[in-house]
């Protein structure tokens, strides 16, 4: 009332300057600026004034007063009934008791920068002013006790045809982050934007002030018990007069403060906390709790629906929020309502282990509640095996089919569970279809595969299905499930196989065939085709298929009785043989286990194993067929005729016929020394002297020719021997004469110089050293020498050739002309080793040993 503008600081002191001769009746400090505006009077009267003030420059000690105005409209005096300015300082109201505003545009802190101008006119008191700024767009609401207008600035107005009633009067203010208009009335509180109006809010009492900050609404309501006042804008209140101050989260819808206070000011809001303004001059202050101190207190009294909204609203974390959701849950479980708790703590996936819920619904009786939270694990993508396991579970426990069709039947990118986890359980739950066609939608063959033969026995179901699958898998399955399928579809299985083994298609592969025989174990018919269709297809089919096929045709051979078809299958038996593709080992156990002959002469042939078709011939007694062995492979080896002797010697039948053939032969190819052969016929009582009478005059007949060639070949190589060393004698001791007169080269007279050789070959010079490979050697008389000398050095060469002699004195039918030509090699000089002691006889181990040898070797031919 002195006029003065006192000025607070943060640290609560205060300073004041005069502002005014009378008194102050307004003011509006800007937030953005420090700029205060003032309206107040220096004279008696109706004559307000505005003042703007710069409170960071100084006049005199006092803020800088930059700018005085007079605020009444025209030439009617009024009241000034409030005050507004925006942030921009650019526009500035002010409202008058008579229902007009003065709105001025441009610098308000200057008055050649701006204009005035009334920018509304009424007959019911102003009560409150608001711009709104958002974006480029500004909004001037104005309120009076009929009406709530609202201007475009530049001007251009609206006006909502509201009538208020039952109020004294009304007191503005802007909530964000709409920045609505808010009216307090007697009844009720409301919102308004510019072009509608908002929400209401029914708070009873008549309002003294109304006032938003950080989200809350401050309302000063008169107690009822105080006395009704008559005039607007009257502050003179009785010292018993008793106001509450309450501060509502609108937001919440919470009482966030209520308290009974004497005679207030005013509430101003600054420095993050709340100032309370008494007219008695104390100042109280409100400081706002700490978000968690909050909700421990809501949580106190069980509010925990008002503390999810408020931890929302002041955008706590998820792990908050959480443990919110938390506790609501572990209340509503203990108050026994399930289903509300399952709903908070489902609300807690993601943050709370699963297991703190799981363990409280595991209860038969709250298995539904149970269910709902793992749809929910699930459907966010957190659930593990063991809680597919759990829901499916619960699922069959229910027997709710229709959830578990709608949970395994979900989309590809809805599926959120381990889906081999998913057909186990329902495997083991024995829901077959349902897993059946999980394991198909989702290409778990081998699954699909286990319940459809091992649990459904559809076994032309899962032959079809292997029958789709690539090749890999086709061909792993098959050697799984090959046995049972091949028990109960041979025919499908077989075909299967066949193609599997061949081509199999899309993509061509081929299987190794021998791999699937052990399949077929005990069906023979479907294994013989496959093997047949196998061998035809691909000739080059492994060996076990050769083999597996010859068993197979040998056994049908074997129990065959029927003469004519017993022929073809031997026919087929050896044409399989004959292929070649068979091992020859087991090729022969087979056909020895099944006495099948044709083969086991064909396969001992084919092994060049001629004793053993000797042998098995002998075995058979059949006499014909062991001479005619001897013809056909006695070259090959020639022991098979001295064997075919021996055998015939032992038997006590006649059998003169077939011992005079295989002697004939032993004669003509001179196999057997003779004594050898009396000596093996004399075991036979049967076999007189007459059996051999004729081999023995030819033998001694060959002999005695022998002998006879073999002194006239004595006789013939010593009378060369004794020319030779005459000629080398008179070569030693007498003059050659050479009298050729032609070239023995170019056959033409001989001139000198010429060339002359011991020989008695002559050469023109020239002749011979075009010719001639040594000056040393006669070129006609060469190539002779060199034979001569290459036998020598052969001779010398194998001298030492102890092994070859052996074998050559074994294969030899005559040892001695063996032993004789090594004789002449030189292989029996004697030796004498260097270690060996002076004068003493030792003869060399190979000596010893071809001494032996000959021994041995050549005592038959004796």
């Amino acid at each position: 009332m002195d006029g003065k503008i006192w000025l607070l600081t943060r640290s609560l002191q205060l300073t004041s300057f005069q502002a005014y001769k009378l008194r102050v009746t307004h003011l509006y400090q800007l937030k953005q600026h420090s700029i205060l505006v003032s309206v107040g009077q220096d004279e008696q009267g109706i004559n307000p004034l505005v003042k703007v003030w710069n409170l960071e420059k100084r006049d005199s000690g006092n803020p800088l007063c930059t700018r005085i105005f007079p605020a009444i409209p025209g030439s009617k005096p009024t009241e000034v009934s409030c005050l507004s300015v925006h942030e921009n300082l650019n526009f500035m109201a002010i409202g008058f008791t008579d229902g007009s505003v003065v709105l001025t545009k441009g610098d308000i802190t200057r008055d050649r920068h701006s204009k005035t101008l009334t920018l509304h006119e009424g007959t019911s008191p102003v009560t409150g002013l608001a711009f709104r700024q958002v974006a480029k767009v500004t909004h001037l609401f104005v309120a009076t006790l009929e009406k709530v207008h609202v201007s475009l600035l530049p001007p251009r107005t609206f006006e909502y045809d509201h009538t208020v009633q039952s109020f004294y009067v009304i007191l503005t203010s802007l909530s964000p982050p709409d920045s609505q208009f808010i009216v307090a009335g007697d009844e009720c509180v409301y919102l308004y934007q510019p072009d509608e109006r908002g929400p209401c809010f029914a708070f009873d009492g008549h309002k003294l002030l109304a006032h938003w900050h950080r989200g809350y609404l401050f309302l000063l309501i008169r107690d009822a018990k105080s006395p009704n006042k008559t005039e607007f804008g009257s502050r003179e209140n009785s010292p018993s007069d008793k106001q509450l101050l309450t501060i509502y989260d609108l937001d919440n819808k919470f009482i966030a403060y209520s308290a009974s206070f004497d005679d207030v000011i005013d509430v101003v809001a600054e420095w993050g906390s709340f100032y309370i303004l008494t007219r008695d001059g104390k100042m109280f202050v409100l400081q706002e709790k700490d978000t968690q101190t909050k909700l421990e207190m809501l949580f106190k009294k069980n509010l925990f629906v008002m503390a999810i909204n408020l931890a929302k609203s002041q955008h706590l974390d998820s792990d908050g929020l959480s443990e919110i959701f938390r506790q609501y849950g572990d209340h509503l479980y203990l108050k026994g309502d399930h289903d509300g708790a399952i709903q908070q703590y489902i609300r807690t996936i993601g943050k709370l282990e699963p297991s703190y819920v799981i363990r409280k619904f595991l209860d038969a009786q709250r298995i539904h509640n149970l269910t709902a939270y793992l749809q929910a694990l699930h459907r966010q993508s957190l659930a593990n095996a063991d809680h597919t396991t759990l829901l499916l579970n619960c699922y069959t426990k229910l027997k709710d089919s229709s959830k578990l069709e709608e949970f395994i039947k979900s989309s590809e990118s809805e599926v959120h569970f381990d889906v081999e986890i998913a057909i186990k359980v329902l495997r083991q739950a024995a829901y077959h279809s349902h897993a059946v066609f999980l394991a198909e939608k989702h290409m778990h063959h081998e699954w699909y595969l286990k319940i459809q033969l091992e649990d459904l026995k559809n076994y032309q179901e899962g032959l079809r299905y292997i029958g789709r699958l690539p090749f890999e898998q086709a061909e792993s399955n098959m050697k799984r499930y090959g046995k049972t399928l091949m028990h109960h579809v041979p025919e499908g299985t077989t075909l299967l196989l066949k193609g599997l083994c061949t081509n199999y298609q899309p993509s061509g592969d081929t299987a190794n065939s021998e791999e699937f025989i052990p399949i077929f174990a005990n069906n023979p018919r479907e294994l013989k085709a496959f093997l047949e269709h196998m061998i035809e297809v691909e000739p080059r089919s492994p060996q076990g298929v050769y083999d597996t096929l010859l068993e197979l045709r040998l056994q049908d051979w074997a129990h065959e009785q029927d003469p004519v078809r017993k022929k073809v299958l031997q026919g087929e038996a050896v044409s399989l043989l004959r292929s070649d593709n068979t091992v020859f080992d087991k090729a022969l156990v087979l056909c020895q286990m099944h006495n099948f002959k044709e083969g086991v002469l064909y396969l001992y042939e084919k092994g060049k194993l001629y004793q053993q078709i000797m042998h098995y011939h002998m075995q058979n007694e059949e006499y014909g067929k062991v001479v005619e062995a001897c013809k056909r492979y006695g070259d090959q080896e020639g022991c098979l005729w001295e064997q075919a002797l021996g055998y015939f010697a032992r038997k006590e039948e006649d059998c003169k016929t077939y011992i005079s053939e295989v002697l004939h032969h032993i004669d003509q190819n001179n196999l057997m020394p003779p004594l050898l052969v009396v000596q093996t016929l004399a075991h036979n009582s049967t076999a007189t002297l007459s059996v051999i009478k004729d081999y023995l005059i030819n033998k001694l007949q060959r002999e005695s020719q022998q002998i006879e060639d073999d002194e006239r070949k004595i006789r013939q190589y010593r009378e060369e021997t004794a020319h030779l060393r005459s000629e080398i004698q008179e070569l030693k001791t007498s003059a050659k004469i050479f009298q050729k007169t032609k070239c023995n080269m170019c056959n033409s007279p001989l001139e000198l110089p010429s060339v002359h050789f011991l020989c008695s070959h002559s050469f023109h010079q020239h002749c011979f050293e075009s010719y001639a490979e040594s000056e040393a050697e006669c070129p006609t008389c060469t190539p002779e020498n060199r034979k001569v000398m290459d036998m020598l050095r052969a001779q010398d060469q194998k001298r030492d050739l102890h092994d070859h002699f052996n074998r050559q004195l074994r294969s030899s039918n005559d040892g001695f002309s063996v032993v004789a030509d090594y004789f002449g090699r030189g292989v029996f000089n004697k030796l004498t080793l260097v270690t060996d002691p002076p004068g003493s006889k030792t003869v060399g181990n190979l000596e010893v040993n071809l001494q032996r040898d000959l021994l041995i070797h050549t005592k038959r031919n004796c």
